[in-house]
Order: C-alpha cells, then structure tokens, then sequence
C-alpha cells in the first residue's frame, strides 16, 4: 500500500517553486545564488483608485468643473500637481495626492489608479536558481536539514532559530517571551494562550515552530504577520522525537520558515528548513513508499498520536478494532518497546 510521507532529514537536497500570486517579472538569472531576501519576482498587485470630487472640493457647477479640469485621460500625474483650477479670489485647485495615472474624468470627478510600489517575492532560503517560471517565479535548489510539519498559516520567513522548548511537551508561555527573541524563529512546545501570539506579533518574531496548538487559536493564528508552524497537531501533544533531537540540535542557527498550508494531493508541508554546508552533492528525498516491515513510521492520530515506531508486520487482509471497524493495520514497535495494532490510515512512513 502505498504511504504517505514526512520529512525529518538531518540533511538533504530540496527544491522548492517560488511563485508570484499574479503574472510578473522574474528579476534573477538561472544558475544565479540568493539570499533568503532577495527579491526572484515582481509584480503589480490589485491597483488602488481615487476619486476626487472636482465639484465639491472647488464649489463650483458640474458643468465648470468639467471645463477646468487639466488634466486627461491616461496621463501619468505626481503628487502635488494640479489637476483642476484655479478658480475664484483665491486661486483654489484640486491637486493629486499621490503619484498616479488619470484613469476617467467628467461629471465634475477625477478617477485616478495610484501608483503603488511593486510586490516583491523574496526567494525565502538561502540556495541556487535552477530553473525559471515565465512571468511568475522561479525554482530554488538548497542543502540543509528538514522539518515538516502538518499545519502553516500560509507565510514565510527566515531567522536565527532560538529553543524555548527544553522538553517534548513543555508549554510556551508569554512571560517566556522577551526582547532577545525579536527577530528570531521560535521554537516552542505546545501552546494555548492567545497572549502568547500577541506578545510574538509585538515583538517581533521572525515566526513561530510549535508542537502542537489549542485549535481555539486557529484564526488568530491565520491572521497573524509572521509564519507559524504545528509540528504533531491540535490539542496537547508532545513534540515527537526526531523533530526535537533535530530542531534543538540545531539552536542558534538561521532556519527558513515555509509555512504552507499542507496538501495531501501535491505533497506540499509546512516545514521548517536549516541551510548547511555540504561538500558533496545530496540526494533528493524520496516522494512515495510503501509500508513494509523495517520502516519508521510516525503515528497522527489518537491514541498513539505523535508517536514514532518500527513496523515489524503489515497484517494481511483487514482486522477488526475494539471499536468495530475493519480496516488495515500493521504491527508497530513503539519507542518505549511496546507492540501495537495501529491503522495503516494513521501512519506516516518517516524519512
């Protein structure tokens, strides 16, 4: 049967495609190195519109309005200049109040597209351009350890990674929070403080690794301006086992926060990335396994949820659980020694 599959790698060799939201530029060359902020696109977002109302700003008659209205159609403007007037004893005119372009005018009223700055898509880690998107991005390759995870709110940032989980299920707090973390990537255990998300927004933080996550804090944590990460789940689970050795390993070094929504149908995870030197070329991690004895599994669902085991049988056919239901199962050697039936459905063969 075919499985699914998280990466927990100490090192390895990963691509990842960097894409704008909307048609583009692509501002790198293939084969050029960047830095996790360097800009690899840009683009113009949805652009923003002003109407001025001539008419009442000079108060005069629609039909004056129109006649001294400077300005025409499609002409580019800067802000300050005048775009209606003079009119009256004191010489009033309506000028632009930013940089922009005259989309429409008549009936007394200025429309005008402002001129915004282009959003810039940063390459996000540290790597090698190996391939160019037309018009919308680019596809990095880099080296280093690897961490995914099962929920991100959709950011990504990058930063020097500090440790404020010393043990798998310890719990972040916000008086644990303090101004030597602005900046940094946070890794904590479980969380279920809203303050906690406050005080991280505040500082601020570069972006936030956790165990696990009160679901309570769900939309507070889509809507806050920085990556979050849940490693194991919803609820109060413990950090499991390899993601800790490897994440606190690793203190005090820059990691990339790829906060991805996770999507079972492309393979896309959360995770979080640790670029390291390499001498030699790595090899890239695999994409599909199959569940066969000897293989390192990670259990995501109760009760054995955030557990890591060895399958030592695939049992045959279906079996019958306590709670009725018929399913496949394989035999899973835990890593305090115990020996469980877990459903093949709640498996994740770990690599």
């Amino acid at each position: 049967m075919s499985a699914p599959i998280r990466h927990i790698l100490p090192l390895t060799t990963i691509r990842r495609e960097r894409l704008l939201p909307v048609a583009g530029r692509v501002i790198v060359r293939k084969g050029q190195k960047v830095g996790a902020t360097d800009a690899v696109a840009e683009t113009r977002l949805t652009p923003e519109h002003l109407l001025l109302d001539v008419r009442r700003g000079l108060k005069v008659s629609q039909e004056k309005a129109d006649r001294v209205i400077q300005c025409k159609i499609g002409m580019k403007v800067a802000e300050g200049d005048i775009l209606a007037g003079p009119v009256g004893l004191t010489r009033r005119v309506i000028r632009a109040p930013k940089n922009g372009r005259v989309v429409l005018t008549g009936e007394g009223q200025i429309l005008l597209e402002i001129e915004n700055p282009p959003y810039e898509l940063r390459a996000g880690f540290p790597g090698t351009v190996i391939e160019l998107v037309d018009e919308r991005g680019v596809i990095i390759e880099a080296s280093g350890a690897l961490v995914q995870g099962v929920w991100g709110n959709g950011r990504i940032d990058f930063g020097l990674m500090y440790v404020l989980a010393h043990t798998p299920d310890e719990t972040l707090t916000a008086d644990k929070l303090d101004v030597s973390h602005r900046g940094s990537i946070v890794l904590g255990g479980y969380c279920d403080q809203l303050e906690v998300l406050k005080v991280a927004g505040e500082l601020p933080v570069r972006g936030l690794v956790l165990a696990s996550m009160n679901a309570a804090l769900l939309n507070a944590a889509l809507r806050a301006r920085y990556p979050i990460i849940v490693l194991d789940g919803f609820g109060h689970l413990p950090m499991n086992s390899a993601a800790f050795k490897l994440l606190t390993t690793n203190e005090r070094r820059e990691a990339a926060l790829i906060a991805e929504p996770w999507n079972p149908y492309t393979g896309v995870r959360p995770e979080v990335f640790i670029p390291l030197p390499v001498q030699d070329e790595l090899p890239f991690p695999p994409e599909t396994e199959e569940f066969t004895p000897g293989k390192q599994v990670y259990s995501f669902r109760a009760p054995y949820a955030g557990k890591i085991g060895v399958i030592t049988e695939v049992l045959a056919g279906t079996t019958v659980l306590p709670n009725g239901l018929a399913t496949q199962v394989a035999r899973v050697q835990l890593e305090n020694g115990e020996s469980v039936l877990i459903p093949l459905a709640n498996l994740e063969i770990l690599l």
